[in-house]
């Protein structure tokens, strides 16, 4: 990499306030960075880093400067500085174009134009894949599978039979979609099966993470909703609804037919039981297990999970336990010392 301060600044419609002329070499952490590299500072809380790295050029916030060093001012700093990691970062997008001669495919299946299909993927009948989309090796796509149009489906991922997924979807290895929700009747102290009749339907613009696991519902569908992305090793029960631009972290376990509106984080190794409902915006602290509905825009922390300030009191107060013990046990001696003087 090498381009000017001022030329990066366009690409990322940033302001320059210093020498537009510096020559950029590299890019790298605020910490970690060298001369003629360029670095980012997206809260305010660690200026005093800035001030001290070894970066030439900081991308920052909007009216924010730091002495004795070149900044480009920006809206966003963080999402300005994933751009220019864009612009230099090597592409190792898996780029297969056509059908690789080991893969099972059967006649029925409806390909679209750019489709590349890598090494002993199987894709059994009825499926119909859309442009330019990727499947690399080791896949399973099962029957009657509609899988939309610039999806890139990364190697060994199974997608079960009669699930839809939108345009733009990207799936990491070792997920799994649609296999059966976890059902079962009790009958003469023995757990019978409960078929599994429903689908997953998957809108456009979700990412999946590694070893996620997406079970098919019972009846009618399992949702996860347009631009929602979901962290390695997350959980989603059957009949779960998981609405649009959520964020789910890893861990994460949701039960089955579990709502959750739009915009709602949910983050690691958060718990939610059945038949919930999560609104809008509402954010779900690390650990948490939530066993009732939380209204929008609530933050929740704690198990049970509660309101977020109310459970983060509690446990300061119960972490200076040990103390009030200590003080109680003094006052009981006290006591017990007067009590004695008054016999």
């Amino acid at each position: 990499m090498k381009k000017t301060l001022a030329e990066i600044a366009k690409a990322i419609q940033g302001r320059v306030v210093g020498d537009g002329a510096l020559l950029i070499k590299g890019i790298a952490g605020i910490k970690e960075a060298q001369p003629g590299d360029l670095t980012f500072l997206a809260n305010s809380k660690y200026l005093h880093l800035a001030a001290g790295t070894g970066a030439s050029a900081i991308i920052v916030g909007e009216d924010v400067l730091v002495q004795g060093k070149a900044v480009i001012q920006t809206q966003n700093p963080s999402a300005a500085f994933s751009k220019v990691i864009s612009m230099i970062k090597e592409d190792l997008t898996p780029k297969i174009q056509g059908v690789h001669a080991t893969a099972v495919i059967d006649p029925s299946v409806v390909v679209g134009e750019g489709v590349g299909i890598g090494p002993y993927v199987v894709i059994e009948q009825g499926v119909k894949i859309g442009r330019n989309t990727v499947i690399c090796a080791g896949c399973f796509v099962g029957q009657k599978t509609l899988i939309g149009e610039d999806c890139l489906i990364y190697p060994h991922v199974t997608v079960r039979e009669n699930v839809t997924l939108g345009n733009k979807v990207i799936v990491h290895s070792g997920t799994v979609i649609g296999a059966d929700g976890f059902g079962y009747a009790s009958v003469d102290g023995v757990h019978v099966k409960i078929p599994q009749m429903g689908t997953v339907v998957i809108e456009d613009d979700v990412e999946l993470g590694a070893c996620v696991t997406i079970d098919r519902a019972r009846f009618d569908k399992t949702f996860i909703g347009q631009g929602t992305k979901i962290d390695n090793l997350v959980q989603v029960g059957h009949n779960a609804h998981i609405g649009r631009h959520c964020i789910i972290i890893a861990l994460a376990g949701i039960a089955g037919s579990c709502h959750i509106g739009d915009h709602v984080i949910v983050a690691g190794q958060a718990g939610m039981g059945g038949h919930l409902n999560i609104g809008d915006g509402a954010i779900i602290a690390a650990q948490s297990g939530v066993i009732k509905d939380v209204p929008p825009g609530a933050k929740m922390f704690g198990t049970p999970a509660k309101d977020y300030k109310t459970a983060v009191h509690e446990m300061g107060i119960v972490s200076r336990l040990p103390k009030y013990i200590e003080k109680l046990a003094l006052l009981e001696e006290k006591i017990k010392l007067l009590e004695e003087k008054l016999k």
